[in-house]
């Protein structure tokens, strides 16, 4: 019988702020039975082993990270919308290191990540709409965008930016830059 207090979705959170706290590679079923004062094989009553839970954290994790995006954007539309989703990213990716690194591989097929990440992606294509791509030029606005947001949140989250410039300042002429350039990359 299950411990009272121990389920699916508990195990899951407090794997989640294992990550966060001590990075991807700390995450184990012990680690994550000792928060809750349980033999390790217990935790299999909840979870069916580690791989699973690292694919159900990565799952927890798109989507948050899809409802915070969808959350700044309401009914924004265009370049304010695209600036939100950004802010967005940025903030949780910041606020969630070691949730954030599982999103930067492509999840397992059939997995509970994947359609988290699809969730994801349509979470980051929706302001993009407002810029009037479609198509290809939608996918290679969607890889852009997360890539450049990627490569700022990972130098400031490496203290890559040392010099005594505002990096809010810097991170936005980087999104203006980009919605100003991806209209224009989808018609090259």
């Amino acid at each position: 019988m299950p411990r009272a207090g121990v389920t699916s979705d508990r195990v899951v959170a407090a794997a989640s702020e294992l990550v966060d706290q001590d990075g991807l590679d700390a995450l184990s079923l012990a680690r994550v039975a000792a928060v809750f004062g349980i033999a390790t094989p217990s935790l299999y009553k909840h979870v069916p082993g580690l791989p699973a839970l690292r694919d159900l954290v990565s799952a927890a994790a798109a989507d948050e990270l899809a409802a915070t995006i969808l959350a700044a954007t309401g009914d924004l539309d265009g370049a304010p919308a695209v600036r939100a989703a950004a802010h967005a990213y940025r903030a949780w990716a910041l606020a969630h290191p070691g949730r954030y690194e599982l999103l930067l591989t492509a999840p397992a097929p059939d997995s509970a990540a994947e359609v988290s990440a699809d969730a994801l992606l349509a979470a980051i294509a929706g302001p993009l709409a407002g810029l009037h791509l479609s198509g290809d030029a939608a996918l290679h606005a969607i890889r852009l965008l997360r890539s450049a947001l990627h490569g700022f949140v990972d130098l400031e989250r490496r203290g890559g930016f040392g010099l005594p410039l505002s990096t809010d300042a810097t991170f936005a002429m980087l999104v203006d830059g980009l919605i100003t350039a991806l209209p224009r990359t989808a018609h090259a």
